[in-house]
Parts: structure tokens; sequence; C-alpha cells
């Protein structure tokens, strides 16, 4: 006898072998004929897996509403993509084909060039596919089966796959929809007919077998699929939009970055209007910093390999790191992975009293990770960068204070810059993983802590994600949304009771017991990587950052060669003010002059002429508003600053479903 409980707690008893889509049908057809994929007990299953014969389960039938119906989905379009690509071409090598946060790609090998052109016909064999309503269906094999299935099939790199990638596989798991076969854990949908019409393919890139740069080359098929049409046009229309505020195209447009092939991949040169940007954001840290009582520190770039193995980044960061430089005496260095090794030597280099902490140590500090050729993309994914970082070492009664500390300077950090929708994520530990250091009862005691202080903030949208967290702490992450409603993971901060102990570093402090105690330590980056920060705000501003923090805030336009006296004097007291200002003296018409300063996104532009002279006066051009009229040279100096101090972050009425700045 089977008990099959339901998520409203009813309950419904079995005598026979069931499936959850027989479950699901003995309620009702309709739900049966909806039902997409089944969770039982808290993990994903096919709707015709077999349920055990006896016991209890918890049951719940996911139908098109529920968001981890959707990713399954995807990854059965991704199935299909691929049987419609097999169709198309002779030939085709199968690689891997993971859905992504908004869609899926599938890497293939195979002698065509796809290109755009083909994109088309591609969707319409899988129009064929999915209206043929083929049923998935999943088999289970010996590896050694599965092997000599996959040679007479002539899929070399699935059997490479299982020859080494899962040589400790007794037992592997397939799919199967009308001639299509492929090794694959799950889960899928029930039939093709699901997946419907919105789906869409939507680029070709390069990838590399197992992402290893040394083997062979393959093409990587992104697509996406929705249940809904409307969704799948909004995100379309999302996409238009990124497209247009690429910010490697908008970068190179406004002369804010460069990447150079001669300097190297991922690593970043600041243009002096970009770094104008980042030094203005490190004036506004430097000053959040002194008012929470940070004290600032430096680190060098590379440190002994000792130093992260202790930490344990060496082992954990290994597949990311740049190769190891060996010196003559035999000593072994690194790149800096990480900023907190180095603050716990600062931390050690004198003997701390609890009437000491928190220390509180803060650095704009440069660390390198190699990514992946293929993931490496302009400001957003680099392989240098530098961190807002800190580091708190603290009592264990000052934690709740401290964390608080830390959230509330994220928060004022990324209001600051208008980027105010946002909701936090707290990343806690995979019990059954073995990625993370300490006891058990050290991490109970670290995420209780967070979670206590963060429902206490009652900060938004608050979830709970298993297995994100860092590998020796649990972390509260922001996840702010752009303005056309895309999320990054910016400002972080993460609690630590690994790295301070005895098993790592043996941090310690003086108590008021006149004993050693252990400090605990958190680590904060409010807005993350500047690199990648930066590299968002110019897609989330499109370029047209606000006053406070735009590399030129105010262009002087004269209307004829006559007022340059005039306007050089303005810009003089412009600049003596405070303001980034610059002055167009060309001979050119003053409408192309105002043309091209609005490309350039300038804030504010004056115009000056021999009436606004006789006046003591400039006619102001608002980039957002147009023409606001003369105003007198001190009212608009202090227009200006009253902005600039508010941080005002000012926006253009939404139009077509976007917003422009």
């Amino acid at each position: 006898m089977l008990t099959v409980t339901f998520p409203d707690g009813s309950r419904k008893d079995f005598s026979s072998s069931v499936s959850s889509y027989d479950v699901a049908h003995s309620i009702s057809p309709a739900l049966a004929k909806a039902a997409m994929v089944a969770e039982v007990d808290g993990e994903l299953i096919d709707l015709h897996a077999p349920l055990p014969e006896r016991g209890e389960v918890v049951l719940r039938i996911l139908a098109k509403k529920d968001p981890e119906a959707l990713d399954v989905m995807r990854h059965s379009c991704a199935h299909v993509m691929a049987q419609a690509v097999m169709r198309l071409w002779d030939g085709v090598q199968l690689a891997f084909g993971p859905t992504t946060a908004n869609g899926f790609y599938y890497d293939f090998d195979l002698d065509h060039s796809l290109s755009e052109e083909d994109f088309p016909l591609i969707e319409s064999e899988m129009t064929k596919i999915i209206a043929a309503d083929e049923p998935f269906e999943w088999l289970l094999k010996p590896r050694d089966e599965a092997i000599e299935l996959f040679r007479g099939l002539d899929q070399q790199l699935k059997v490479e796959h299982l020859e080494t990638g899962l040589a400790d596989e007794p037992m592997v798991s397939f799919y199967r929809h009308g001639e299509f076969l492929d090794l694959c854990r799950g889960k899928h949908i029930s039939s093709t007919r699901h997946i419907g019409k919105a789906f869409k393919i939507l680029s070709v890139a390069g990838a590399y077998w197992k992402g290893d740069a040394k083997r062979q080359q393959l093409q990587r098929l992104y697509g996406t699929a929705f249940f809904d049409a409307k969704e799948l046009a909004e995100h379309l229309r999302q996409l238009e939009e990124a497209k247009k505020r690429d910010h490697r195209v908008i970068g190179k447009q406004l002369g804010l970055f460069a990447v150079n092939p001669t300097v190297g991949s991922g690593l970043v040169l600041w243009l002096p209007k970009g770094a104008a940007i980042r030094g203005i954001l490190e004036d506004y840290i430097k000053g959040e910093l002194r008012r929470w009582n940070y004290e600032t520190v430096y680190t060098p770039h590379i440190g002994r390999v000792e130093l992260y193995e202790i930490s344990g980044h060496y082992p954990y960061y290994s597949d990311s790191q740049f190769a190891p430089i060996d010196m003559d005496d035999g000593e072994r260095y690194l790149l800096k992975p990480m900023n907190c090794p180095h603050h716990i030597m600062i931390y050690q280099s004198k003997l701390r009293s609890y009437r000491d902490l928190p220390v509180r140590l803060a650095e704009f500090g440069s660390v390198y990770r190699y990514e992946q050729s293929g993931e490496v993309s302009g400001m957003t994914r680099v392989r240098g960068f530098t961190q807002d970082d800190a580091h708190i070492f603290c009592t264990e009664d000052q934690v709740t204070d401290e964390f608080r500390g830390c959230i509330e300077m994220t928060q004022n950090m990324l209001a600051a810059v208008g980027m105010d929708q946002y909701r936090v994520r707290l990343g806690f530990r995979d019990r059954d993983s073995d990625k993370y250091v300490g006891n058990a009862e050290i991490w109970d005691r670290a995420e209780a802590a967070l979670q206590k202080v963060c429902e206490e903030m009652h900060l938004p949208d608050l979830t709970i994600e298993l297995g994100e967290a860092a590998f020796y702490g649990p972390k509260a992450d922001f996840v702010v949304t752009d303005c056309i409603g895309r999320e990054w993971q910016l400002g972080t901060v993460q609690l630590d009771y690994n790295l301070p102990s005895a098993m790592r570093f043996g941090l310690e402090y003086i108590g008021a017991d006149n004993r050693p105690h252990e400090p605990v330590m958190i680590h904060r980056a409010p807005l993350g990587s500047l690199e990648r920060f930066v590299g968002i705000l110019i897609e989330h501003f499109a370029g047209a950052f606000p006053l406070w923090l735009a590399p030129e805030q105010i262009r002087v336009l004269t209307v004829s060669e006559k007022s340059e006296e005039y306007g050089r004097q303005v810009e003089k007291e412009l600049r003596a003010a405070g303001f980034r200002v610059a002055g167009d003296y060309r001979s050119q018409k003053l409408g192309a002059k105002i043309r091209e300063a609005q490309l350039e996104l300038i804030p504010y532009m004056l115009v000056v002429g021999e009436k606004d002279r006789e006046a003591g006066s400039v006619t102001v051009r608002d980039r957002i508003d147009g023409d606001l009229g003369p105003i007198k040279v001190a009212d608009c100096m202090a227009k200006f600053r009253e902005e600039v101090e508010a941080k005002r972050v000012r926006t253009a009425a939404k139009r077509g479903g976007s917003c422009s700045h």
C-alpha cells in the first residue's frame, strides 16, 4: 500500500504500482493533461516514473505555472533542438545541452557553420517534432552497454564522456523521443507537445569541449522557450533592449574602457572617462567607510601559495586561478585570488584585546582569476578586478550589529545609484556536499545568526538557497533588478567562523577574562567588483549617468565665436566650484554642438551668447527635459550642487515598456 500526501494535506492510498501521472489522472483527467513533471519528497521526477509500491510519499504535480516546470520544459526543448539539427545536417556530434537562467543551449561538433540564416530552418523542424507529440522515454543501461550503443551511433564525444567523465558510474541514464537518443540525467516533460509554440533560437557562439581550450572547438546554439507567447515576446523585447545597452558597445562609443589583446584577455584598461566614474565611486565609498569607522589598508597583488593553502582558497579555486609562479629559491607565489587572507595577516600582526574589537579593515583590493576564454566578456567577466572589499573581526556578541551595519551600508550604496529594486538571497550550505570547511555546529550557528539579522531587518523577498554558501561560511547576496528587468548579483555579506578557527589561521583576541578567544570574521563587498559594477551601471543607465556620477557633468556651448570669452569664464567658475565641465568653442553651428553633446549623453548643456553675457546667465539645456531657458549662473550652480549632493537619479518617462535616462 502506498500513501500519497498532497500539498494541501489530503491523502490518497494506492494498492498497486502507480506513476505520478496515474495519481494525477485519478484526481482529474484535466490535471493529468496539464501536468508537466512531478515533485516527490522534494525531488523532481518524470511524470511516468513509477512511485514506490509501499510506504508514504509527498507528491506535488507541477503544471505550467510552476517555475520548476519551465526549467524542465526548456531542457526538453534543448533535446528537440538537437534532434532538429541532426535531421538537417549529417555527421553531427552531440556534446551537452543544459538549461540556463533564461533558456538553454546545446553544443555540437559539425562541419556546417551555423548562422542566423539557419535559425528559421531549425525552428521549422522543431515545430514538426513538437507537433508529432513524441513521448520522452527514460532508459537506464549499464555503462558498458551505453558505450557500445554510442559507438554504434558514431557519437564519439558521448563515448569519451562515458569512458572518462562517468567512469565510476555502473549504470547511466538516457532519454529518447522519436529517433533521438541522448545520454541525460533528466528530468523531462512527458511529451514534446507540452513545449508548444513559444520557443526561439537566439544565437550561436563558439565553445570548447568540456571547457578545455586545448580541445576541439564546438558550436554552441542558444535558445529559449516559454509556456506563454506573451512571455516569450517580452523576453525577446528585453533582449533587444539589452543589445542596445551592451556596455561593450556603449563603453567604446563613450570612451570609458578598453580591452586590448596585447595586454591580455579579460584585463580592463580604464580610459579617462571610465576612470573618472570609478574614481567618483571610490571617493563615495571612502566617505561611507569613514562614516562606518573602517580603517584603510593596502596589500600586495601576490602571496605565497602556502597562505592560500591555509585559507583553503588554493584548492577551492584551483581551476580558476592563474598558475603559481615558481621562484629560484623554491618558493611558489600566486596572483592574489582573494583579499581576505591578507587582511587576516594584518589582524595577526599584533596582539588584540576585546577592547580593540571590532576591527574593520577595508581595501580596494585587486584580485585575479583565470576565467575560461569563452566566458570572458567586457567588464562583467574579467580576469583581473578590484573589489570594494572589507573584513570585520569581532566578538560573537558583536556579530548581529556588525552584520546589520554591513547590510545597511549595502542598501545605502545601491540607493545612491538608483538601484533600489532588489531581493536578498541567503546562501546556506548543502549538507550533502563536501565542498564546505568547518564542522556542522559552527555552520548551524552562523546560518542561524545570519537569518535572524535579515529577518529582523525585514529585507525584501528574503529567500534561502541551499548550496549557495561560500566554502567557509553562509552569506547574504543582494540580487538587483536593473532598469529592464534583468537580475544581477551585486553586494554580498558573508559570515565566517572557519577562517579564524584553529584549523585555519588560529586568530585570537584576549577577552575580559584575560584568556584567548576566537573572533568571528565578516566579509563584505557592497558593490562587488568595480569593473563588473560599472559595466552593469553602463547598461542600467544606457551610458546616461546621473549628474553626480557622470564623467562630464556639464558642457558649455557657444552660439558664436563672440561668446568664447564669456563661455570660458563660465567654465572656469563651474570648475572652481568642483564640477566636471568642458567647453565647445568651435565655430560649428549650435545645433550640431547640441546634437554631439546629446549623443555623448552629457547631463546638462549651457548655451552662452551675447544676451546671456549681458544678463550674467546661461541658457540651460537638460539632457532629459530639453530647453529650460535662461538661468543666472549662480542659480544654475546651486541647482546642480543640490542635485549632486542628493545623488538624484532622474529618468525619462518609460516608453514602450523600456526605460531611458
